[in-house]
């Protein structure tokens, strides 16, 4: 019988921009211009938990958040990186990698909620996917 084909969740269609695949995860930015704030969301059917993964699987997540998250903080050069699978809302397995700075709005506090989402400045957001597309092997 053949795997169910992958799909992204439709709220996270919604509140991202697609900027490539990894191996095992499509690589999201969250629409939100007060945080750097990626997801990796292994493509994966019925995959909720981390622990749904075969362990191969498992340990390739671990390689790509490794490999997103030092490129995140080597563009942005934040304070502290935020690392988090929650799914509490969206129930598809997706791993937050988020740059904190002791300024940003939220902090000490997860940012979930503190402010409403602001819109990405087109160029500068752009600009942001490239220097992560270079950095994480993407083009």
């Amino acid at each position: 019988m053949p795997e169910p084909a992958w799909s992204l969740h439709s709220r996270l269609k919604d509140d991202t921009i697609d900027i490539g695949d990894l191996p095992l995860s499509k690589v999201l930015v969250i629409k939100d211009a007060h945080y750097p704030w990626l997801l990796l969301v292994p493509r994966r059917p019925d995959a909720v938990e981390i622990i749904d993964l075969d362990e191969v699987q498992q340990a390739q997540l671990m390689t790509e958040i490794s490999r997103v998250s030092r490129a995140l903080k080597e563009i942005t050069r934040c304070d502290k990186l935020n690392v988090a699978a929650l799914g509490n809302l969206v129930p598809q397995l997706h791993v937050h990698i988020i740059a904190r700075r002791t300024s940003d709005a939220a902090w000490p506090r997860p940012v979930w909620g503190v402010m409403p989402p602001l819109a990405h400045d087109t160029a500068e957001v752009q600009n942001f996917i490239s220097a992560l597309r270079r950095k994480i092997w993407l083009g």
